[in-house]
């Protein structure tokens, strides 16, 4: 497996720009900005920060740089080319909390927490203007849109707004009418109107020329993002003279008024159950949407031309993944449950995220049934949700609860739903210790035609679900339940260190697989053996017979808690996460593991497979989805071709050494890797030119003077690559710490030694380390023909003397003669 996509946090909170060609956005993420592609919403860079948290930030209008300010009080401006640091400059005594770029994207207003305003020159790094004046810290700042006036306009807690005239360098109005802090600041196309609104729950209409209050507007909530939008988007509404204010706050829904008569034009429906705040509205004119940002850190894009319908969802954060599935006809999608009360519904290719409201409380777990359209979650609000998915529909109702289960008195942590659509039930399991079976048959026109179940509910409320029979199953909360293929049985897994098989039919209980030291964490089911496996808190699997329920096989390898298993390649493999953060893939036949991957920072909760099993996703406390593909078919290609090019290169080498034609051959072996041909040829090559010089007379020229023993080698040796030439140094290495190779180990080093010189050598990556090597095992051969060559002289002189002692002999027997 290969991880080949990854879904992590891209926004937790802070600021949040869109530049105005409208093709990226900037999240704060963690100490970090993020960059993201906004047709694609995949992240193109991350701009790593001081380790401080970021304050705020801002875009030039042209989009060539961004300005970033952090709790280390320092202004950081970025090259959006390169997403490097292009200069940083250090900012006054106190934090930074506002910030604004002129429309020529020269000047960069920036609001402090003292109450001061600074204006900088962006591109020379300098302060140009020092205004104070506020008495409270600054929570907007907005320059005049008009170039000529070079005017900047703030606003402080206490809801005072001052003009500044950046010519004169001084205050030229204060206005005074909000009460509390003034989060935003626009003007109209004209330029001629401003509008402020704040969280004293008024948007005041001011005239800019007058510097007087043509109107307040009370809106009865705290409002964190006001702005005008353009006259040809806020025609759809009926405004009078086509001026059209948006608000966005507290109650997590836009709000449309007329900026000349104060009506409200237009209220968003909010989400059932949906808990969200707005802390920033943005507006987009060229593609007429609305951006807003929660506080649950998400980004949700409204479309003006359609009355605000929501047409695109960005999630910034997950928090912990605690249950995820593949979904769909294609398995393109996730369906995911969080730390949150939303079901998120991921598509894989774009990362675009569909959040569905119905659950009051966190999400512990879902199923999916065997259609890939209809999608069961239980909860901590002690109910469970049936919806049904189209994610070709409409972005409004491609996901719809249609009937909801209320009976259990604690949170439900386990949810299943029977396969096809022969038996329509559903099992629960809660911290109440009792299981529960649902009857769908209600849901069967649902269950036959999902794509239609918008239509078919309408605007009712869900169906309300009825149970079969409810019986206390554990001594603790029940952590899992898996359906069998054939809706026959199923298998709970609980806290109480024990799993047990129930009839479906009577509810009557089976067997109990008792062995597990701790809770049992997950129990999964084959699909081709009457064999089922639980995960445990002791760190233990084991494989059980649902025939008479006896312990098979335990599987130990996790160094934690094994959290999630699941069946692979037709169930004679098994899949496992746990608290490790590992997953193992362990072979039934034999229990061993024969794959461990290890990419999560903490625990994995859940792990979920296609039914190709070409991929897999996993999620857990690190907040990160990881896809992997199942790359076995593509791995035994691979070897297969490397295998038959390997093969064609040898055959290749044989025939070079065949007819002799030593260059190629040595420009083979290093490339294949091989070592100890190359030595072979090497030593051959030597060995061959030796016996050819020991043949000819001394009187005689030598032919080939070589240091190789033929030139044709010595020239390949001079002509290597740096890495080639690296490779060889490192052949030569091994080979000098061998005695008997210690003269072809020479005679290579020599070679190279003469053809290169000292500066292309140390250029080498492992040059440090070769000649550290390559030095005392010389030395030490050195030494030892030192010694032969001292041995040699007393050989030398033995023989002479013999030769003498045999020349007196001679002598004497002449004389006796």
């Amino acid at each position: 497996f290969d991880c080949v996509q990854s879904i992590e946090s891209v926004y937790t909170g802070g600021c949040v720009a869109i530049s105005q060609d409208e093709q990226r956005i900037f999240t704060t993420c963690n100490e970090d900005i993020a960059v993201l592609d906004m047709a694609s919403g995949q992240k193109l860079a991350d701009l790593k920060g001081d380790t401080e948290l970021i304050t705020t930030f801002a875009v030039k209008p042209d989009g060539s740089h961004l300005v970033s300010a952090s709790r280390s009080m320092q202004l950081v401006v970025w090259d959006l080319r390169t997403f490097k640091i292009e200069r940083t400059f250090k900012a006054r005594d106190s934090h930074i909390l506002a910030m604004d770029i002129d429309a020529t994207s020269t000047l960069v207003a920036t609001g402090l927490a003292d109450g001061t305003v600074n204006v900088w020159d962006i591109d020379r790094g300098y302060c140009t203007h020092n205004f104070k004046g506020h008495g409270a810290m600054i929570t907007s700042v907005r320059f005049h849109p008009s170039t000529e006036n070079l005017c900047l306009v703030s606003a402080s807690g206490d809801g005072d707004i001052r003009v500044w005239d950046l010519k004169q360098r001084k205050c030229t109005s204060v206005l005074k009418s909000h009460v509390s802090a003034v989060r935003a600041i626009d003007f109209d196309e004209s330029s001629e109107i401003m509008v402020t609104a704040g969280r004293d729950s008024v948007i005041n209409v001011w005239n800019w020329t007058r510097k007087s209050l043509i109107r307040t507007i009370p809106v009865y909530e705290s409002i964190e993002a006001a702005g005008v939008l353009r006259i040809d988007a806020a025609a759809v509404f009926n405004s009078q003279k086509g001026r059209v204010v948006y608000s966005g706050g507290e109650k997590g829904i836009v709000r449309l008024w007329d900026l000349d008569s104060g009506e409200e034009l237009f209220t968003q429906a909010k989400d059932r159950n949906a808990k969200h705040t707005f802390v920033d509205v943005m507006y987009l004119p060229q593609s007429g949407n609305l951006c807003a940002v929660t506080n649950d850190q998400n980004l949700l894009f409204y479309s003006v031309e359609a009355q605000l319908k929501r047409v695109r969802q960005i999630v910034g954060y997950n928090e912990e993944i605690i249950d995820l599935a593949y979904i769909g006809n294609e398995h393109k999608h996730l369906a995911v449950a969080t730390n949150t009360e939303q079901l998120r519904i991921y598509n894989t290719d774009n990362l675009n995220c569909e959040l569905a409201y119905g659950h009051k409380d966190i999400i512990l777990t879902l199923d999916v049934h065997s259609s890939g359209a209809i999608v069961a979650t239980g909860s901590k609000d002690n109910t469970v949700c049936i919806w049904a998915i189209n994610m070709k529909a409409p972005v409004n109702h491609r996901v719809t609860c249609v009937a909801v289960a209320v009976g259990h008195t604690k949170a439900v942590g386990a949810v299943a739903m029977a396969q096809g659509s022969d038996a329509l039930f559903m099992v629960t399991g809660s911290e109440d210790r009792t299981v529960k079976v649902w009857d769908l048959e209600p849901l069967r026109a649902i269950f036959e035609d999902p794509s239609h179940a918008a239509t078919l509910v309408g605007d009712a409320e869900p169906i309300r679900l009825h149970t079969r029979y409810t019986f206390q199953a554990h001594e603790k909360d029940i952590n899992s339940v898996r359906i069998a293929p054939g809706n026959k049985i199923f298998v709970t897994g609980s806290q109480d260190r024990t799993a047990k098989v129930w009839d479906v039919e009577t509810g009557q209980p089976l067997g109990t697989l008792q062995g597990h030291r701790r809770g049992v964490w997950n129990v999964a089911i084959s699909p081709a053996d009457r064999v089922a496996a639980t995960a445990s808190s002791d760190r233990m699997i084991k494989l059980w017979s649902l025939s008479d329920f006896e312990c098979l096989k335990t599987f130990e390898g996790h160094t934690s808690s094994v959290l999630c298993i699941e069946f692979v390649a037709g169930g004679l493999q098994l899949l496992s996460t746990g608290s490790d953060g590992l997953i193992k893939l362990w072979n039934i036949k034999d229990g061993e593991c024969v794959l461990t991957l290890d990419k999560h920072e903490g625990k994995i909760w859940t792990l979920a497979k296609q039914q190709s099993e070409e991929f897999m996703a996993t999620g857990g406390t690190d907040s990160v989805i990881h896809i992997w593909k199942d790359t076995t078919q593509e791995e035994v290609d691979r070897m297969h071709q490397e295998e038959a090019r390997t093969l064609e290169q040898q055959q290749a080498l044989d025939n070079y050494l065949l007819v002799k034609d030593y260059r190629n051959a040595v420009s083979l072996a290093l490339s294949l890797d091989q070592p100890h041909r190359l030595r072979t040829i090497f030593q051959d090559v030597m060995m061959a030119a030796e016996n050819r010089h020991g043949a000819e007379s001394d009187d005689m020229p030598r032919a080939d003077d070589a240091i190789l023993g033929n030139a044709a080698i010595d020239k390949v040796v001079g002509t290597l690559s740096p890495e080639q030439l690296d490779r060889l140094l490192g052949y030569v290495r091994s080979w000098n710490t061998n005695g008997r190779f210690a003269r072809v180990a020479q005679a290579t080093l020599y070679c190279v030694l003469t053809q290169y010189s000292s500066e292309t050598i140390l250029a080498l990556p492992s040059a440090k380390e070769l000649i550290a090597a390559l030095q005392p095992y010389s030395e030490r051969h050195f030494s030892r023909l030192d010694g032969l060559l001292t041995g040699s002289f007393i050989v030398d002189y033995t023989l002479h003397a013999m030769d003498a002692v045999g020349s007196l002999d001679a002598d004497r027997t002449d004389m006796d003669e």
